[in-house]
C-alpha cells in the first residue's frame, strides 16, 4: 500500500457500525462509501484526493484512523509539494479530524 500523505488516529465511544453510519451521514457525499467489509469508509474527490477512515473496535468504542492518499494519475509529484506550501496543512487536518470525531460522538 502506498504511504499516506497524512494519518491521524482518534477514538469515539460508540460501536463501529454506529460510527460508520454517522460518518457517512456527516460527509454526505456521493463519493463516500463503506468498503466491502464495512471497516473502511472511503471518500474520494478532486483530481488527487482519497481519504480512508478505518474503523476498529476498541473495548466499548471505535478507533478511527484517517489516511489521506495521493491518487493523481498525472502530476502526482505536485500534490505533496503543493500541500507543503499550504501553511498549516497538517494542523488543519488534525483539527478537522478531531472536530469530526467530536461531532460523531455528539450526534
Amino acid at each position: 500500500m502506498k504511504k499516506p500523505l497524512v494519518e491521524e488516529t482518534g477514538f469515539v465511544p460508540l460501536p463501529p457500525a454506529e460510527v460508520r453510519r454517522r460518518l457517512i451521514a456527516l460527509v454526505s457525499s456521493p463519493y463516500a462509501e463503506p468498503s466491502g467489509d464495512g471497516h473502511v469508509v472511503v471518500l474520494q474527490g478532486g483530481w488527487w484526493y482519497r481519504g480512508e477512515y478505518a474503523l476498529e473496535r476498541r473495548g466499548q468504542g471505535t478507533q478511527v484512523t484517517h489516511r489521506v492518499y495521493n491518487i493523481a494519475s498525472r502530476g502526482r509529484w505536485a500534490v505533496p509539494l503543493a500541500n507543503r506550501f499550504f501553511i498549516g496543512f497538517a494542523a488543519k487536518t488534525r483539527e478537522g479530524f478531531a472536530e469530526l470525531l467530536r461531532t460523531i460522538a455528539d450526534q
